[in-house]
């Protein structure tokens, strides 16, 4: 009911006075059933533009993070995303990671569509990276399509580290789905098979350029870089 209420009323409105987003493709989403929505992440504002460009509602996938913080704004902002579909994602790896599938696996059962970003965390800097293969397990564990998306213009519109939106607008292509599939998940070249699958569809649709390493990990190098840069500097 808050997803419906805030959607509709509150954030749609805004949106499309503030940003005025345009899409295409609509009609490869199913209108009804489960099915996987991943997509590029190229910014925060991600998890906003496309549920407001989406005709049915969307659980996402996002960092637990999000659901752990303390005191009264920590609690606010753990009732605000449960209230909004999200569910929470441990993305340090391993067997932690694959419980946390759980709960989006539920969801497509229960015939929702599900969002999630493959790359497992955002662009840095504007590029696709390769996409970790949860997606591809869900959707083989379901049988279920995998719709890819691309989010345009997001990255220009709320850069990582600003605060506040720029009045840019922004963009949503949504391609054609992937037809679903089950396989064993336990067969690893399966599962990247069909992640480099979803990867290329995005690409295709985003036009962005494709850097066959992990977000994460450059991140991190990039870290380290300016960490060794700020003690050169003293």
């Amino acid at each position: 009911m808050f997803y419906w209420f805030a959607k509709t009323f509150v954030v749609a409105p805004l949106c499309r006075v503030l940003f005025r987003p345009w899409v295409r493709g609509l009609e490869n989403l199913p209108t009804e059933g489960g099915a996987i929505i991943a997509s590029n992440h190229l910014s925060v504002s991600d998890s906003v533009i496309l549920p407001v460009l989406c005709p049915r509602p969307i659980s996402f996938l996002a960092k637990k993070e999000y659901f752990t913080g303390k005191g009264v704004m920590g609690l606010l902002k753990r009732r605000f995303f449960l209230a909004t579909n999200q569910l929470p994602m441990d993305r340090t790896g391993g067997t932690a990671s694959l419980k946390s599938l759980d709960s989006g696996r539920i969801a497509l059962t229960e015939g929702k569509l599900l969002g999630i970003y493959p790359e497992g965390t955002r662009s840095p800097d504007g590029r696709l990276y390769r996409g970790k293969v949860g997606v591809a397990r869900l959707a083989l564990e379901t049988g279920l399509p995998i719709i890819p998306v691309a989010m345009i213009g997001t990255d220009r519109m709320q850069p990582i580290g600003q605060r506040i939106p720029s009045l840019r607008r922004v963009g949503m292509i949504v391609g054609e789905p992937i037809p679903g599939r089950t396989a064993d998940v336990s067969d690893q070249a399966a599962l990247r098979e069909v992640t480099d699958q979803v990867m290329a569809s995005i690409q295709r649709l985003s036009g962005q350029e494709y850097v066959d390493r992990y977000a994460a990990v450059v991140k991190e190098e990039q870290a380290a870089k300016a960490t060794a840069r700020r003690k050169a500097a003293h």
